[in-house]
């Protein structure tokens, strides 16, 4: 599929546009924004765009009110059409976050049960007990996601919650064009509710990507063929920036190793997700390395392991925020687009993985691991690559056999041939072509 051989840029648009925190239902064409900033994406060299929440809701997004409205704050259906439309025509796909847990308390099924009570068609749409209360008063209990009741829980196995998902998935595919969907907090959603929207996206096309939210355990158990395309690497996550701040590559080499090494019992060979080393939850990754000098390297690792690398608007110029000081933080408005040597870094990167069938679809294998160093092999029939990083800020000479001895091109890094010796520069990072 089409994501396998992508580069993701994600926006979490409410805060990209500057739309203000609680929706105020003033209609803006904020959304718009987008589309002056498509130059920077493709110069950064994304073909795909990872929108988080769109649709009208009460605060951040992710409590939907209606499923069919772009939000006021970012504009009309009509301006988000043109966005989409815009970014289609650059060759830019495009994937909507689907948030179909929870809705908000603005949902007008929810606010129907609130007026009717057990008189409203809509209460089977919830799990709602009349025999209880709500924290809000409502005069009956309602789960929340996770003990938050702003977020209220849908029943994804009641016939008539489906239908309007789906009908409205079928919607913004008729009406926008999208090319996927990324489903917030996956590992919640009821696996038949999955099951069947997976037969929705493969009527769609059979190209129409379903991306899953998923941090630990087994992905195994929603990715497959019956359920999610692919998931959110979260369990690579923490190993990207610890093994820099640790100083001990062995971390992430080894959960790769687990995941897409060459052994029999490697879990997820042949399956790609999405690596990141930060986005719209976390820390931003230039506040939470303890070395700047790591900042290029830890994008040269996340590009070159196995994946569809994302990177997060405004960290591919080196923008600084941190979790504890909030999400809005995290998710700020900036002007214009910046450009430095880190987003050059980034654009040379993503030409690389484009272009190099190993880095999209090779196997992975760890030739050299040291806790500063690690070189890895990405391979296909046709193409091999190796990739370097020095975490140090020491040289180091790599000394291994290199199969063919000499590298054929130098994609990125400083220039040097692995045969008997390779030195690699203090806080480096290389990708290689070697001869087959």
């Amino acid at each position: 599929m089409w994501y396998e051989d992508s580069v993701f840029y994600q926006i979490y648009p409410l805060g990209f546009c500057g739309a203000p925190f609680e929706n105020d239902g003033v209609l803006q064409h904020r959304i718009l924004k987008v589309i002056d900033w498509i130059p920077h994406i493709k110069k950064l060299g994304a073909n795909a765009i990872y929108f988080s929440p769109v649709f009208e809701s009460d605060t951040h997004g992710y409590n939907t009110r209606d499923y069919g409205l772009i939000d006021k704050r970012l504009g009309t259906n009509d301006d988000f059409k043109k966005v989409v439309d815009e970014l289609h025509k650059e060759g830019i796909k495009v994937v909507l976050d689907g948030v179909f847990n929870h809705v908000g308390r603005g949902f007008f099924g929810f606010k129907d049960v609130q007026e009717k009570k057990w008189d409203s068609p809509y209460k089977d749409w919830f799990n709602i007990s009349f025999d209880g209360n709500s924290n809000y008063n409502d005069g009956f209990w309602y789960e929340g996601w996770e003990g938050h009741f702003d977020l209220v829980k849908l029943n994804l196995r009641n016939p008539a919650v489906k239908d309007h998902i789906f009908d409205k998935i079928r919607y913004w595919v008729s009406e926008f064009g999208i090319d996927g969907l990324r489903l917030d907090v996956a590992y919640c959603l009821d696996r038949d509710f999955l099951r069947d929207l997976r037969r929705v996206a493969n009527d769609i096309s059979p190209d129409f990507l379903l991306l899953g939210e998923l941090l630990h355990g087994d992905y195994n158990q929603f990715v497959n063929d019956e359920m999610l395309h692919s998931a959110t690497n979260y369990a690579c996550y923490k190993g990207l920036y610890s093994s820099f701040n640790c100083m001990n590559m062995f971390e992430i080499i080894n959960t790769l190793i687990q995941q897409f090494g060459p052994e029999n019992w490697s879990w997820y060979r042949g399956k790609h997700f999405l690596s990141f080393v930060d986005n719209h939850d976390v820390t931003r990754i230039a506040s939470i390395l303890d070395r700047p000098e790591h900042l290029p390297l830890i994008y040269t690792l996340m590009f070159g392991m196995p994946g569809i690398p994302c990177v997060y608007y405004g960290s591919e110029w080196g923008t600084q925020a941190r979790k504890e000081e909030g999400d809005p933080a995290l998710r700020v408005s900036f002007d214009t687009p910046e450009w430095n040597d880190l987003t050059d870094h980034i654009a040379r990167l993503a030409e690389i993985e484009k272009n190099s069938e190993a880095l999209c679809h090779g196997s992975f294998r760890s030739v050299v691991l040291t806790n500063h160093q690690c070189i890895f092999e990405r391979k296909t029939d046709n193409e091999r690559i190796l990739v370097a990083i020095n975490a140090s800020d020491q040289e180091y000479t790599a000394h291994f056999d290199a199969g063919c001895g000499m590298a054929d091109e130098l994609l990125t890094g400083t220039k040097h041939d692995f045969g008997g010796g390779s030195v690699l520069p203090p806080y480096s990072s290389q990708i290689w072509k070697m001869e087959r």
